[in-house]
């Protein structure tokens, strides 16, 4: 087949593999081999290209990231070459996150979603560029920190953006992403989650809050999404964690 697509698109094969593969994007050399668990493949927007996929049985996860959206925070452009079932630990377990989130009915909010897709780009532009000698960024001003942690505080329920918080910073998005770890030692998305799971505690301590009601009003996409994330990160579910204070 030929095709083309107005998005960037990054694939990992999760599962299965192909008996071969043979991709001829243009303008890059051709690529011929198989499809392996683990793989990972890039194709900037709007690159045609020719595919050949012989005894293909595998599963996959896609991510489309916008043109506009790389733009937008200021990452710069992207590679203008495909990458072919590249072996990349860090590309896969990003995009195997979103995978396994989907594949059990989560369906990830925003902030988590951009949150990789920044990575991601980040990631491909080091791919293409090897040698690049890392930068040091430096932290938020205090100010800026305290404003965008009364938001966060305020909007736990809400769908948070990352473009949101970076405004409220009065930074790029890519800029604000690498200041606020730097500063707070987390990702953005890492730092709501947390917020989120800190008031879920207080909440299980002192409330009778029903727990499907209490992860609707933190944010949360599910009564099981919240048991999952506050089971792996304070090693007991809501209800165990409830009933500790009984």
């Amino acid at each position: 087949m030929r095709w083309s697509a107005p998005a960037h698109l990054l694939v990992l094969t999760r599962s299965g593999g192909t008996g071969r593969t043979l991709i001829r994007p243009d303008g890059c050399a051709a690529h011929e081999g198989r499809d392996r668990a683990g793989m990972v493949s890039f194709v900037p927007a709007r690159m045609a290209r020719d595919g050949v996929y012989d005894e293909a049985r595998l599963s996959y996860v896609a991510l489309w990231i916008d043109p506009a959206f790389v733009a937008g925070i200021a990452a710069g452009p992207l590679p203008q070459r495909a990458l072919v079932n590249r072996g990349d630990p860090l590309l896969a377990a990003l995009l195997g996150s979103l995978g396994d989130d989907l594949a059990a009915g989560v369906a990830p909010d925003d902030l988590n979603v951009e949150h990789v897709a920044w990575l991601c780009v980040r990631r491909l532009r080091a791919l293409d560029q090897p040698r690049r000698d890392a930068q040091r960024h430096g932290k938020l001003a205090g100010a800026a920190l305290k404003r965008v942690e009364s938001y966060v505080d305020a909007h736990l329920a809400a769908n948070l953006r990352l473009a949101d918080l970076a405004a409220i910073a009065g930074l790029a998005p890519d800029s604000f992403a690498r200041r606020f770890k730097a500063t707070t030692g987390l990702s953005p998305y890492a730092f709501v989650l947390e917020r989120r799971i800190s008031r879920a505690e207080a909440a299980l301590a002192g409330s009778d809050v029903p727990i499907a009601h209490l992860a609707a009003q933190l944010g949360f996409a599910s009564q099981s999404h919240f048991t999952a994330l506050f089971r792996r990160r304070r090693g007991a579910t809501p209800q165990a964690y409830r009933q500790s204070f009984s």
